[in-house]
């Protein structure tokens, strides 16, 4: 997982097929859960909402139109709903580092883009959050 100060991956992650790059994403995953600093944020499930986009390197093969050849979405939603019900977390961004690093897990997904935005928290806001970008340190070249 990328660290401030860490060498930049020599891909870059944008959509490009002559490079072998595909985007997946999940947009607007919302969720229950407990998060936050606050006394009173410890036993009380707040909305969340979640959006990824993972940077895929593609490979030289094709896919074939089997789901063992790609990143698959439906697994990324199944170990974000598990992380985000695993228990209390302190800060949003904890949970957002927590779902990156599961993501680049998979040798293939080259960054991962993580939003988590707290959705009750303030009546004249919509959300507050963070977002992070994180790249798999793994030589590519």
């Amino acid at each position: 997982m990328g660290k401030p100060g860490a060498s930049t991956p020599r891909i870059d992650p944008t959509a490009d097929g002559r490079r072998g790059i595909r985007h997946v994403f999940v947009r607007d995953l919302e969720l229950c859960c407990l998060i936050g600093v606050h006394s009173h944020e410890r036993d009380r499930r707040q909305r969340v909402r979640i959006n990824l986009d993972l940077a895929v390197e593609e490979g030289s093969e094709p896919i074939g139109d089997d789901l063992a050849h790609v990143v698959s979405y439906e697994d990324i939603l199944d170990r974000a709903r598990a992380i985000a019900g695993a228990g209390h977390i302190n800060l949003v961004e904890t949970l957002a580092e927590r779902i990156a690093e599961t993501c680049l897990e998979d040798t293939r997904v080259c960054s991962a883009r993580i939003r988590v935005e707290k959705l009750d928290v303030f009546d004249d806001t919509e959300s507050v959050g963070v977002e992070i970008e994180r790249f798999n340190t793994l030589d590519r070249a």
